[in-house]
């Protein structure tokens, strides 16, 4: 039988993007059919790559080449679709990979029934978003896209606490902040399809980041550390700049993340400690 840590190593290693949506779709329809059966799927090893496989389009840049979006045309915002489309299929494989990468952290069924849902709902993210693309005339690959996404995952390759720090309580609680304005750009243009799909992603991404501070607390608490200070720590070791107000607090709250944790690495002026 195929393990849950394969499924994920398979998708990691698919490169197409609608493909690898599909693929992640159907082993995390598995997953949860054998666990409603009371037959669940052993989560197993695996050995992830490095990186995962990419299209041969977009063509990714360094963040500093990529061009400025200007949602105010229509070339504009869909710019800023293709940017979001290249986001959730990162995100695709960042849940994956946690995943696969960390079955040897002693972590209950619940961890894994997290990240594969939450990998399940960015695959359904991406094909929202490809879906207005092609509406629009266009579609993913056909501009370029930031080379650095993947960075925190590497640099967090061998830290739980870290991947979890960065990824969904740092970067996935960025879309909280910014996409409530994305939709109030494409409802000014009455672009129905992507006000939709935006509003879709924007209500799941809030369990995304609360399954990140779920979790990290969890370990914080098995390992007798403060969490809020370990994440300060982790966080400033890990993620290569501030971060940026203006912050949703609302949204983040409802996702675990009280402001304590996120106003303070506003400024970076605290030296680097280990939690």
């Amino acid at each position: 039988m195929q393990t849950l840590a394969q499924r994920a190593v398979e998708v990691l290693t698919t490169a197409d993007g609608r493909a690898k949506c599909a693929l992640s779709r159907r082993h995390a329809a598995d997953w949860f059919a054998a666990r409603a059966a009371g037959e669940a799927l052993p989560v197993g090893h695996a050995t992830p790559p490095l990186r995962p496989a990419r299209p041969d389009r977009p063509e990714l840049l360094p963040p500093k080449d990529v061009p400025r979006r200007r949602p105010g045309s229509p070339q504009g915002r869909i710019a800023l679709l293709h940017a979001l489309a290249h986001i959730e299929l990162n995100a695709v494989d960042l849940h994956w990979d946690i995943v696969a990468r960390f079955t040897d952290q002693g972590m209950p069924p619940g961890f894994f029934d997290d990240w594969v849902k939450a990998a399940d709902e960015e695959s359904n993210h991406f094909n929202l978003i490809c879906d207005c693309l092609e509406r629009m005339g266009s579609h993913y690959g056909a501009l370029p896209a930031h080379a650095g996404m993947w960075r925190a995952a590497e640099d967090t390759i061998d830290d739980l606490k870290g991947r979890l720090a960065v990824v969904p309580m740092v970067l996935e609680a960025r879309g909280l902040d910014v996409t409530p304005g994305m939709i109030e750009i494409f409802r000014k243009a009455e672009e129905t399809q992507a006000v939709a799909a935006l509003e879709v992603i924007y209500a799941e991404e809030v369990g995304h980041v609360a399954y990140g501070s779920k979790w990290f607390n969890w370990l914080c608490g098995r390992e007798g550390l403060d969490p809020k200070d370990a994440f300060h720590s982790l966080v400033r070791r890990y993620f290569h700049g501030a971060l940026k107000p203006p912050f949703n607090e609302e949204k983040r709250a409802e996702a675990g993340l009280p402001p304590d944790f996120y106003w303070p690495l506003a400024e970076r002026d605290l030296p680097e400690t280990t939690p």
